[in-house]
């Protein structure tokens, strides 16, 4: 039950990070970034493998843009960050 607190606090709070201005939104950003995968191991691991695929693509999907910068970089490539 604890766990899905978190989660659902971590969806509230990267809800309210969205809205901030784009130069504000980095430091919260990547400290959420960094924590998605922990709650998402951990959900799989106490409620199924299943959820944690939802919650994958649901953190895919509000994640998209900053993963495509750091896949780009990891590409080697120089993508342009949005002001």
């Amino acid at each position: 039950m604890t766990l899905m607190l978190i989660c659902i606090l971590w969806v509230f709070a990267s809800a309210s990070v969205a809205m901030l201005p784009m130069r504000q939104q980095y430091v919260p950003g990547v400290a959420l970034l960094i924590a998605a995968p922990v709650l998402i191991f951990f959900i799989g691991y106490l409620y199924g493998w299943i959820l944690a695929l939802l919650a994958l693509a649901a953190f895919v999907s509000m994640f998209r843009n900053p993963l495509k910068f750091f896949l780009a970089k990891l590409r080697g490539q120089n993508p342009q960050v949005p002001e």
